[in-house]
């Protein structure tokens, strides 16, 4: 593990959304989902996740999540991504999501 500075972790914009809309990325090689969040402050910003395997669409519109928000913008599988939503891998390697529980705030910063 690298041991980095304070202000190296401070340079990441890492805030919280919600997923309002999810369907699955017919273009990806891989089975995805092209998600639009809500930031708030932020405006609503589009992702594609390779999340397909523990979350349906349905089950992930309202989910507040972890997005880094200040990566270039990259194309991904015909999507122009602006956030790249975060999770774990599983024992198999299937994407969880960090999530909150409580309610916090569209767009507020992880401190």
């Amino acid at each position: 593990m690298q041991i980095i500075e304070w202000d190296d972790f401070t340079k990441i914009e890492l805030r919280v959304g919600t997923i309002i809309r999810a369907e699955i990325n017919s273009k990806a090689r891989n089975p995805a989902y092209v998600m639009d969040v809500d930031l708030g402050e932020l405006g609503i910003k589009r992702s594609s996740a390779q999340i397909t395997v523990h979350y349906t669409p349905e089950d992930l519109i309202g989910k507040r999540i972890l997005c880094v928000c200040n990566f270039e913008v990259n194309r991904i599988a015909g999507i122009k991504s602006e956030v790249l939503i975060t999770g774990a891998p599983d024992e198999t390697g299937a994407i969880v999501l960090a999530e909150f529980n409580l309610p916090v705030p569209n767009g507020s910063r992880l401190a």
